[in-house]
């Protein structure tokens, strides 16, 4: 049972850093991006991507609190 859930937690990991990834816009050489686009209203798939990473993060972390349990 245990590795199932190392699993899991590797999976959902690696799912939530893809939806982190997909997140980043601008073409700005700083950091964050340009200074102009840091405040804008989300909109159609950009809003359900972010919805669905809150979501993900999460499940991952209610997975990997489950992990620590079972392992303790």
């Amino acid at each position: 049972m245990q590795i199932l859930i190392n699993w899991v937690t590797i999976f959902m990991g690696l799912v939530m850093f893809a939806a982190v990834l997909l997140q980043v816009r601008g073409t700005g050489t700083q950091l964050f991006g340009q200074a102009q686009n840091s405040f804008r209203v989300r909109r159609g798939f950009e809003r359900t991507l972010f919805r669905g990473t809150v979501v993900l993060a999460i499940v991952f972390t209610v997975v990997a609190v489950v992990a620590v349990r079972i392992e303790g």
